[in-house]
């Protein structure tokens, strides 16, 4: 059974495309023949707009977490032989403070249909039953449509494709390289967990998180050209986002630094 077939799903992906058609539209008289990748550019700023009020759940948690980290290790501590009896406390714990140990996940979640609304229109030759029209759109000459490594492994790639592609990838490296170097993971060889250092990481998962954020540049070899922006736009506002927001819900000083 095809799945982009199923009526429910099919119906959003042809209100998507009715979207990004009616978007790039609108821009084509002010851009031209970029329209559609300014259309997928302007969807990206809107969910992420969207999405700020769950940015600022996130951080607050992210704060309460931290200050939360003290007691959290005195629970594990005293209940470290009673898993059943940790895990209430540690709950109880949340509860008491209006927070959870899964806030903010709420910004990955949605986004993830969303990116992958974008990827099935751009590989679909139909969308509900009429032609696609999206894959005759293009950024730079290049096919919204086509991939990096699809290119590849269909010897389709040229020095021109070559270049967006790579400038799309290597922008989305560079805003993981300023993100890694942002916000390190704090090894666990560091003092004593403190309110600020709530998450030490051990050393062999430390050096694993150095890279993740380099994951996203490496999906976007894969997916089309059209989600290979979205993930552009998108990771270049989180970064902007969370930098703001850590100002604005700074996580507590350990107290050797006021010391």
């Amino acid at each position: 059974m095809d799945l982009y077939a199923f009526p429910p799903i099919a119906a959003v992906l042809d209100g998507a495309y009715a979207l990004l058609m009616g978007l790039a539209g609108l821009l084509e008289p002010l851009i031209g023949v970029t329209s559609a990748a300014a259309a997928i550019v302007l969807v990206t700023l809107i969910v992420r707009a969207a999405l700020i009020p769950t940015a600022v759940s996130m951080s607050k948690g992210e704060q309460a977490r931290a200050r939360l980290a003290p007691k959290l290790q005195a629970i594990q501590q005293k209940h470290r032989d009673n898993p059943e009896r940790l895990q209430r406390e540690m709950m109880k714990l949340y509860a008491d403070e209006g927070t959870s140990p899964l806030a903010g996940c709420l910004p990955m979640l949605v986004q993830a249909p969303v990116v992958g609304v974008i990827y099935a229109l751009f590989i679909l030759p139909t969308v509900n039953g009429h032609p696609n029209d999206l894959l005759t759109e293009t950024f730079a000459g290049v096919p919204l449509g086509s991939s990096l490594v699809g290119e590849v492994v269909h010897g389709t790639l040229t020095v021109a494709d070559l270049l967006v592609f790579g400038a799309v990838i290597l922008v989305i490296a560079a805003i993981a390289e300023v993100t890694r170097r942002v916000f390190r993971p704090v090894p666990a060889a560091a003092a004593q967990p403190t309110a600020a250092q709530p998450a030490a990481v051990p050393p062999g998962l430390l050096g694993a998180l150095q890279f993740l954020p380099y994951l996203t540049a490496v999906i976007a070899a894969f997916v089309p050209l059209a989600a290979g922006l979205y993930l552009m736009v998108t990771v270049a506002w989180t970064l902007v986002q969370r930098m703001l927001l850590r100002r604005r819900f700074p996580l507590p000083v350990p107290p050797q630094a006021t010391a």
